[in-house]
């Protein structure tokens, strides 16, 4: 195996390991705020409500993916639960970041899309993106409960959930894995409570 080679190898298995160590503080921080945040999405669609997801870039498409395994399934066959990615929809997105400015397009969708027996799922690797908080400050008035994915020390956006999931680390990539990981065990367990 030439120098290169193993180069490659090491910086693979290093990426590996430090997603594998970050994913196990994840857990310890945080089983038992996912179980909360589990008990609450229940609560929230068997009293009608609905899970709305939104957040930036790599926290966009999460949001769409975990809104995908709500509507759609995670595992199992059950009815669809509830939910929606304020991120799928460009002309909405571009009409309001032309009109009104990028930090409210999420607060305005929430203003017409939202109810208070709605849950707020807010994602933000930072925990300080703008528009997130914004959405966060609207959803509180409308009376939604919420819940936010972070990383580093949670940022702004953790002191103003209801439920904080906060991924120990500052580096994007292994928050990011750490947020799928987290979201996955909730589809999980919301959706066991949905199956007849």
């Amino acid at each position: 195996m030439d120098k290169k080679t193993k180069s490659k190898k090491r910086i693979i298995e290093n990426i590996f390991n430090e997603s594998i160590a970050i994913k196990q503080k994840t857990l310890e921080l945080n089983i038992r705020k996912i179980e909360q945040a589990v008990v609450l999405i229940e609560r929230t669609i068997k009293k009608g409500g609905k899970v709305i997801l939104f957040g930036n870039g790599g926290s966009a498409a999460d949001s769409q993916h975990i809104a995908a395994e709500f509507i759609g399934r995670f595992q199992k066959e059950r009815k669809s639960i509830p939910a929606i990615a304020l991120t799928t929809d460009t002309s909405i997105l571009t009409a309001l970041g032309n009109d009104y400015g990028f930090s409210i397009i999420f607060a305005r969708q929430l203003q017409g899309l939202g109810v208070s027996k709605d849950v707020a799922v807010a994602l933000s690797t930072s925990g300080n993106s703008v528009n997130v908080i914004e959405g966060l400050k609207t959803a509180k008035k409308i009376g939604m409960k919420t819940v936010s994915l972070t990383g580093g020390n949670g940022g702004k956006i953790a002191k103003m959930t209801n439920i904080s999931l906060i991924v120990p680390s500052k580096n994007t990539a292994r928050v990011q894995e750490s947020h799928i990981v987290m979201a996955h065990a909730i589809c999980d367990l919301v959706e066991c409570a949905f199956i007849k």
